[in-house]
């Protein structure tokens, strides 16, 4: 894995791909961050006819070409991957019942490969904060990009709009708005 990698999941691709493209494989800022999403989302979307029908775009080829990057896995890792994958299977079904098997895999994939997550899902975070995986919200991915000047704060009010418009805001959405850009979000 390459220093700066950062995990997107299922939901954060979702509402950043179309906006900020291409989102996948392109490094920004003195750290090099770039954004990653695991394989397992394009398996994840081919069996949801909910996600189908709210992401038609998906499948369109710019978005599956950019899709190939991929978080990087070594053979060594998967063995790591698997048995992560079933520690955090078996603590969120008593804890966190509402964490799919796909977030699972991102957060497995997350804590072996040491690196950062982002996910709006409330569950998904407890779980990240249990296993003391790193977490960014959408909001804070799109700071830290402010920050490396990889987008401008014109492309995050108008993100930021869009999501309004889709009734899709991130949880905490005007207060975690105001507080990262000081700035109240688009109306």
């Amino acid at each position: 894995m390459r220093p700066g990698g950062i995990l997107v999941d299922t939901n954060a691709y979702f509402r950043l791909a179309q906006s900020i493209r291409p989102l996948l494989g392109e490094s920004f800022g003195q750290e090099q961050h770039c954004l990653y999403v695991i394989k397992e989302l394009q398996k994840e979307y081919d069996k949801n006819p909910r996600l189908k029908n709210s992401f038609p775009w998906v499948n369109n080829a710019e978005y599956v070409k950019n899709r190939s990057h991929c978080l990087p896995v070594t053979r060594d890792q998967k063995p790591e991957i698997s048995r992560a994958f079933d520690f955090i299977l078996d603590y969120v079904r008593h804890v966190h019942p509402g964490v799919s098997r796909i977030d699972v895999q991102c957060l497995a994939h997350a804590e072996v490969l040491g690196v950062p997550i982002v996910t709006d899902d409330a569950e998904m975070r407890e779980a990240a904060n249990a296993y003391n995986i790193k977490i960014y919200s959408t909001l804070e991915l799109l700071k830290l990009m402010l920050e490396c000047g990889h987008v401008t704060i014109e492309r995050i009010r108008e993100i930021a709009g869009f999501w309004i418009y889709q009734k899709d805001q991130p949880i905490n959405f005007r207060k975690d708005f105001k507080r990262l850009f000081g700035e109240d979000a688009p109306r």
